[in-house]
């Protein structure tokens, strides 16, 4: 479970990015957020994995405190925060295979990392999970020889690999064509609820938050101003998160998205 209270993100002077943010996530849910660009949907991932240092608050994983780990207690905590990014972050000259067993990095020895000299039950376990999500076949494929969807699946089995009790997406399809991007999203549902892990997504597309996810978290100026079922986003919420741009006018456009996704 991860739970999060009075958590504050603020650079400099100036305001804050995250302001008193509380939010907590449990079971298997898949907890989208969304929120115009600057909202502190990014932010908040980096706070939760300590990529970027939180200015205050709590946030604990299975009741472990992660803001006051360092060294290797704070190495140890990110192997169970798995995170798959918008940008794929894969090293493009490696293969599937060598980009996957990144996810073990945080378990072996520097010499079996720099040697490639993985234990035989982690290549086992990336070939299984490599199956899985339909990339087996390119497991010796140097990785920027793969489409933009396969690119992607290649970063959640590297997030897999970690064996994390967490799942965080960072705009996990905001790269991908529409087709793609729904099957992204299906095959993160479907291994949330296979592996039983909690996942969280920032994400632009509200179509695909309102189908995929079990629950919609809108931020606004770094604070969170809707958490609700995806039933309940209506009008007046879409405005609130979204202000400046018409709920009416925003909603036609989703649902038109939508529609292209299913054609």
């Amino acid at each position: 479970m991860l739970e999060i209270s009075g958590l504050t993100k603020r650079y400099g002077d100036g305001e804050p990015v995250l302001s008193n943010l509380d939010l907590n996530v449990k079971g298997q849910n898949i907890v989208s957020i969304i929120g115009s660009s600057g909202a502190g949907k990014s932010t908040l991932l980096r706070c939760i994995n300590r990529l970027v240092e939180p200015s205050s608050g709590s946030i604990k994983l299975n009741s472990l405190e992660i803001t006051s780990l360092s060294g290797k207690a704070l190495r140890e905590a990110r192997r169970k925060t798995g995170m798959v990014f918008q940008g794929f972050n894969l090293v493009d000259r490696l293969t599937v295979m060598e980009n996957v067993q990144a996810g073990r990095l945080g378990y072996i020895s520097t010499w079996q990392a720099l040697s490639r000299r993985y234990p035989q039950a982690d290549i086992q376990r990336a070939y299984e999970l490599m199956e899985r999500v339909g990339i087996a076949h390119y497991a010796n494929q140097r990785a920027d020889q793969l489409s933009g969807g396969e690119r992607q699946r290649v970063g959640v089995v590297r997030a897999l690999m970690q064996e994390p009790d967490i799942l965080l997406c960072d705009e996990p399809t905001a790269s991908l064509d529409p087709r793609t991007s729904e099957q992204i999203m299906v095959l993160l549902r479907t291994l949330a609820e296979e592996l039983a892990l909690p996942v969280i997504i920032n994400i632009h597309n509200v179509a695909e938050a309102k189908e995929y996810t079990d629950r919609i978290v809108g931020m606004r100026f770094g604070k969170i101003i809707f958490d609700d079922v995806p039933t309940s986003l209506d009008d007046k919420a879409m405005n609130d998160i979204y202000s400046g741009t018409p709920a009416s006018d925003r909603l036609s456009t989703e649902t038109t998205q939508g529609a292209v996704h299913h054609a």
